[in-house]
């Protein structure tokens, strides 16, 4: 099945991150030369995704201008000769047909979902989650459409995590099908017990929705954190219906976290053709004085 619609929930207010979001939003941080929610557009549009919804509050206006067009920038960069950069900010406004709308009160991941509901219509969606960015050679929101086709059910995009910290995140009910692709049949937001864990499998990041998504929504009532949360509407169709789990390949950087900042920045920093060679050698003179 062909999913060109896409959700990209980016109203969080980056609180573990802070000074740095005082006035930036998480998602406009940088990953060697791009901003965070850029990383994920491509993702999307690598997928087959050609319209986005880009879930914003107040405070945000930089990302709409980030997908913008810029006459004066453009028409300085002609002038003086700069094609390349020229070319490039061009493609930014062209990625996508890309569009906003904004999440006035701070009631949730599932509220922001929400606000969706007329972009999307009646289609399955994609959901990409804003402060999340996956690099790898197949794009992660990619592998959740296909095996969405292969099974007509909703996708969600899991890891294993620490059994340590599986209270951030959502522990998933899960069978093994083949390889990476699980059964997902309940999901727990934020156990906050070891008898509440499901698994070490969490969603993460990324998820392929069907449209009933919506009318659950509409009478979810609040739950972790007092807020109306996603995973709370996707239990019930799990529950109900069953959903695909896949593991996907990629490495994935939570952009809402200091350590997770670091490694993006560091990580891709050592494949990017104008900083590998320069920050390798930086790192192992640096790793001398350690």
């Amino acid at each position: 099945m062909k999913i060109t619609k896409a959700v990209i929930p980016a109203a969080g207010l980056g609180t573990r991150v802070l000074p740095a979001t005082k006035s930036m939003p998480k998602e406009m941080l940088p990953i060697v030369d791009k901003p965070t929610i850029q990383y994920i557009v491509e993702e999307a549009v690598a997928a087959g995704i050609t319209d986005i919804l880009i879930v914003t509050n107040r405070g945000k206006g930089i990302i709409e201008d980030h997908f913008d067009a810029s006459p004066e920038l453009e028409a300085n960069l002609e002038k003086s000769g700069k094609l390349e950069f020229l070319k490039i900010v061009r493609e930014i406004s062209n990625l996508a047909n890309i569009t906003f709308i904004r999440q006035k009160e701070m009631k949730g991941l599932g509220h922001a979902i929400l606000k969706a509901k007329s972009f999307v219509g009646n289609e399955p969606f994609a959901v990409l989650f804003g402060d999340g960015a996956i690099i790898g050679e197949k794009p992660a929101i990619g592998q959740l459409i296909e095996h969405y086709g292969e099974f007509g059910k909703g996708v969600v995009g899991v890891k294993k995590v620490d059994a340590k910290d599986i209270h951030k995140y959502g522990s998933l009910k899960v069978e093994h099908i083949y390889d990476n692709v699980f059964k997902c049949t309940d999901m727990k937001e934020k156990p906050q017990t070891p008898e509440e864990v499901l698994s070490l499998y969490s969603i993460i990041d990324r998820c392929v929705l069907p449209a009933e998504i919506f009318e659950i929504l509409e009478r979810t009532k609040p739950g972790a954190g007092g807020e109306i949360q996603l995973t709370d509407a996707m239990r019930e169709i799990a529950i109900t219906e069953g959903m695909t789990a896949v593991e996907f390949e990629g490495r994935r950087y939570d952009m809402g976290n200091k350590f997770g900042i670091l490694q993006a920045q560091i990580e891709v920093g050592l494949e990017h053709p104008e900083t590998k060679d320069q920050l390798r050698e930086y790192i192992k003179e640096l790793a001398k004085t350690l």
